[in-house]
């Protein structure tokens, strides 16, 4: 791989949502993490919500020791959250911020106003050798919390750019805004990753940004599977993003 090698994570979290919702133990969460593998994922993700609404605590001990991909685990600032951190001991751990009510993650973390707060579970989970990674907009105050924080990595929050119409003025100004903020978080010596809300239509744009390293992609790619199944519809994401990175890689070098 070389520097301009763009990463892929894979959220698994809605297979265990399907699963949950009938029970039992199908479709399973690990065989999908297997299956992201080989079809060209650099790394899992799971998010242990506190409510446990999809993935299970049974399954971030799986994921730790039955895959050879590194797991990222997606967690509220919780003296819980950090305590199962500390067992389990991913490769990472994203903060993110989590309200009980939301059907997924609304919004990034509020690293600036919240940073006394976050700051002694950035310490710990720095202490345990666990990647710390901090889910925010793409706003320079955050980025610069980021960095006081002692972050090595962050993820900037991109569904608005993802909602909003292609050829829009507003498209291209979050776009834009993305781009301003990969480059501020190089600038800080920070590693940019993105996500929320990608598909097939908008990951190109963001592939091509050369200063993000990891797109994290999860909701789009498991109700994707259902019509072309988990592999193929992986490998062909994976395809976009390696098509754009290599079209970005050769405007710049033209």
């Amino acid at each position: 791989m070389t520097g301009n090698y763009l990463r892929l994570g894979v959220n698994i979290d809605h297979v265990a949502t399907i699963r949950n919702a009938r029970g039992g133990l199908h479709p399973d969460p690990l065989r999908a993490a297997k299956v992201a593998e080989k079809a060209g994922a650099d790394g899992i993700t799971a998010h242990l919500r506190e409510d446990r609404r999809h993935i299970g605590d049974r399954d971030i001990e799986l994921l730790r020791n039955e895959i050879d991909l590194p797991l990222n685990l997606e967690m509220a600032a919780t003296e819980e959250m950090l305590e199962i951190a500390l067992q389990h001991l991913p490769y990472a751990a994203c903060l993110v911020p989590e309200k009980r009510e939301e059907r997924t993650t609304e919004g990034g973390l509020d690293a600036a106003g919240n940073f006394d707060r976050l700051l002694p579970f950035a310490d710990q989970l720095g202490r345990a050798g666990i990647r710390l990674s901090l889910f925010i907009e793409p706003d320079p105050k955050q980025l610069d919390a980021a960095k006081a924080l002692g972050a090595p990595v962050v993820e900037l929050h991109i569904g608005p750019y993802c909602n909003t119409e292609a050829g829009s003025v507003e498209r291209d100004r979050t776009l834009s805004e993305i781009v301003d903020a990969a480059d501020y978080a190089e600038q800080l010596g920070l590693e940019c990753h993105a996500g929320h809300g990608l598909d097939f239509d908008t990951v190109a744009q963001v592939a091509a940004i050369p200063s993000i390293v990891e797109l994290n992609i999860g909701h789009f790619l498991i109700g994707e599977a259902i019509f072309g199944g988990l592999e193929s519809t992986i490998t062909r994401m994976r395809a976009l993003m390696d098509n754009a990175r290599a079209d970005a890689i050769g405007d710049r070098s033209a």
